[in-house]
């Protein structure tokens, strides 16, 4: 048990461990949908809203990360941004208990399911778009949901880690400017080698620009552990339903497998095919 709980100063009801953390709430958000309930359903749903509470820290350290840089803070924006590598650690692992249903126990709830899908994770797509990764297309699978729309549609308008990151060190003396629209295939593309040239600088002279080569390793990071979870994830689906399609209706594991070469930040990949 972590902290203590004593007596307010103003006299007022001491306050309480349970209160404190809205436990009675949180244990009665578990509701499944099979009749009986399946044994492995609650699990189902633990894993899955322990996900979205760890989406909600990362999205609450990115966004003070976006502050920090904006702020020339870079010590505070490493540490933030450090605190969402191991996070993510977290998530990789996690994702396995899952596999301690058995495929046919996973199938007797899934129908129950349908048509939700993980594909409908507002906070997930946040994360994506704030890491950089922008996709107007998503906001097709929200069009029932007005309030997880709206923050889309916000993130989707908002600065990123990405934007913040090379402003920070365009005020800095580095020849760099915030990404264009990855749809603009030509553009995306010349200014990723671009960068990619000149972000060479810190990974040859660390010492010198330490606070900076730490914050580029901490967005690397960041894709390299949010690319180990994609991977896990669709093994791990492809052990529970093979090649179905998925409950929102999409191509299941063919989706998923697509996403693996997804990177949030492909630049500061590229860098070490131009170290010498």
């Amino acid at each position: 048990m972590v902290g203590y709980f004593g007596a307010n100063l103003d006299g007022a009801k001491p306050l309480n461990y349970d209160d404190y953390l809205k436990v009675p709430q949180l244990i009665n958000l578990q509701e499944c949908k099979s009749t009986p309930a399946h044994h492995d359903e609650m699990l189902f749903i633990i894993i899955h809203q322990t996900y979205e509470l760890w989406f909600r820290l990362i999205l609450h350290e990115c966004d003070s990360a976006v502050e920090a840089m904006a702020k020339d803070n870079v010590v505070l924006a490493e540490k933030q941004l450090g605190r969402v590598v191991e996070i993510k650690r977290i998530l990789v692992q996690q994702i396995h208990i899952l596999e301690t249903m058995l495929p046919s126990d996973f199938l007797a709830f899934r129908d129950h399911l349908k048509p939700a899908s993980g594909f409908q994770s507002a906070q997930f797509r946040e994360v994506e778009i704030v890491c950089g990764l922008k996709d107007e297309r998503i906001l097709t699978a929200f069009d029932d949901q007005p309030e997880a729309l709206a923050r889309l549609k916000k993130r989707l308008s908002s600065t990123t880690l990405a934007d913040s990151f090379y402003n920070l060190l365009s005020r800095n003396n580095f020849n760099v400017s915030p990404p264009p629209e990855r749809s603009q295939t030509e553009l995306w593309q010349s200014w990723q080698e671009k960068t990619a040239k000149e972000l060479v600088r810190l990974y040859l002279a660390p010492s010198e620009y330490y606070e900076f080569y730490r914050l580029a390793e901490r967005l690397i990071e960041i894709d390299e552990y949010t690319n180990l979870w994609r991977y896990h994830h669709v093994r791990m689906v492809e052990r529970m339903i093979g090649s179905k399609i998925g409950t929102g209706g999409s191509d299941g594991v063919a989706y998923l497998q697509r996403t693996l070469g997804y990177k949030f930040f492909p630049e500061l990949w590229l860098i070490r095919s131009y170290l010498t």
